[in-house]
């Protein structure tokens, strides 16, 4: 979303910067030094040739200038890279240089080495915002708005209510990245068709020593055509990102002036408009939710890079490798975005009240409905406040007044217990609890964070 003017305002949280060229390029050459190491260790190439390979497996040794030469005349994704680290290479170490490992096994670990990284930008994002909801979740706890069904009242809730809901969706997919780590974050080493044929079975100890040294899992079966494990990523993103478009989409449409509970920020300066002087656009909860569309667009394209024929194909591999990038990409641009929003949040609890009071208590017509209900019955007393309720919109007359004109609430209901009965605040039912659970589950999940990027 670096296109967006909200970027030149938006602190980078680094997830692009992890897949530039130069950034792949080097996730690749580490993964050349860590299976270097390992097969030193195991005897299949000389100590001191791993040992040259790990020093010089850095673009700083190697010849850019050649590899992007290579490149052009070679239209080989890694081997420019290869030659080049067998020349910096002293004596003759280069000469094992990506010993037994076929392309994808080096480059599908290495961009499973990027998203990593990425994957811990987006814990660390994800603490940060869950602890600042945490905060606004009891700040709100008590400030009562409309409870909105279908796009109408239904019946009183607060807004702390509504943060505890999206506290209880990001926990949950907090869980499932952290769930996710030891099947998505693997290293391959089958060699070239995924039947470790070029180094027989040493190579699978090979394949185990080299993932420990990337701080990964090995490939239990290193075939190639094998991609849910990177879908399967692609897939959580969507689902956050579809939590982040609803979370945004509501503070979209709370902003408008027709609801004006809330406000993202807006710093001074802002322009909303090149003519219309007096706009305060939601900039980023529209970034949000364009990114967020964007991200769960991606999952088509993972589920159908899965598809590979035969023992692999580069078709599928290219659709795999565009869909996580992309989607880490736009994640952390989403993710940086409710870090901004949510820590400037205004909330306007008067307004919230006044459109409370829209309807002059019809959202109080469950409260009314139960109370009669215990002296009539559920369904008759549901009758009797429906007719009330539907005739004062009808009629455009005041609910109070329906209401004393119907003779089951007349024989049933003094005048005092109807006023009671519409007081939204006596109807929130469990809103601030659940704020406060949200908020101390929130902190708890923060905490996990913490404990996990420390390991």
């Amino acid at each position: 979303m670096q296109e967006e003017p909200t970027s030149l305002r938006i602190d980078d949280p680094g997830v692009r910067a992890l897949f530039t060229e130069d950034a792949r390029f080097q996730s690749w050459l580490d993964v050349e030094a860590a299976l270097a190491q390992a097969q030193a260790e195991l005897g299949i190439i000389p100590e001191s040739a791993a040992a040259e390979i790990t020093r010089k497996a850095h673009l700083s040794y190697l010849d850019r200038a050649a590899i992007t030469a290579g490149l052009a005349r070679t239209g080989h994704p890694i081997v420019p890279l290869v030659w080049a680290l067998d020349q910096a290479c002293e004596g003759d170490a280069g000469g094992y240089v990506h010993w037994g490992a076929t392309t994808q096994n080096i480059t599908q670990t290495g961009q499973l080495l990027q998203v990593r990284r990425a994957h811990w930008i987006f814990l660390r994002q994800l603490a940060t915002i869950l602890t600042t909801l945490a905060g606004l979740a009891e700040k709100t706890k008590d400030m009562l708005l409309p409870g909105r069904t279908h796009g109408q009242h239904a019946v009183p809730a607060t807004f702390g209510f509504k943060v505890a809901v999206w506290i209880d969706e990001l926990g949950r997919h907090v869980e499932r990245l952290l769930g996710c780590e030891d099947r998505v974050f693997v290293a391959m080493l089958g060699g070239g068709a995924g039947t470790l044929a070029s180094l027989g079975e040493p190579g699978l100890a090979t394949q185990e020593k080299m993932a420990a040294k990337l701080g990964m899992r090995p490939m239990p079966m290193p075939a190639r055509t094998i991609g849910d494990h990177q879908a399967e990523y692609v897939l959580l993103l969507g689902m956050l990102a579809a939590t982040g478009g609803k979370m945004a989409r509501e503070i979209y449409t709370l902003m408008k002036q027709e609801f004006g509970e809330v406000e993202e920020p807006v710093p001074p300066g802002t322009v909303g408009s090149s003519t219309m002087p007096q706009k305060r656009n939601p900039k980023l909860s529209q970034d949000i939710i364009a990114a967020a569309a964007q991200i769960r667009a991606l999952v088509p394209l993972a589920l159908d890079a899965m598809q590979t024929e035969h023992e692999a194909d580069r078709t599928t591999s290219i659709m795999m490798g565009r869909a996580l990038t992309q989607a880490c990409e736009l994640t952390g641009d989403m993710l940086q975005r409710f870090v901004v929003l949510f820590d400037g949040l205004r909330v306007f609890p008067e307004r919230m009240r006044q459109n409370l009071d829209l309807s002059g208590g019809l959202i109080m017509a469950e409260a009314l409905m139960l109370e009669l209900g215990k002296q009539i019955g559920r369904q008759r007393a549901h009758d009797a406040v429906y007719e009330a309720a539907q005739g004062s919109v009808v009629q455009s007359r005041p609910f109070r007044d329906m209401l004393a004109e119907d003779p089951h609430v007349q024989a049933r209901l003094s005048a005092a217990q109807v006023d009671a009965l519409l007081d939204p605040a006596r109807y929130a039912g469990l809103c601030a609890l659940f704020a406060e659970r949200g908020a101390a589950g929130a902190r708890d999940v923060a905490a996990r964070i913490e404990r996990r990027l420390k390991v």
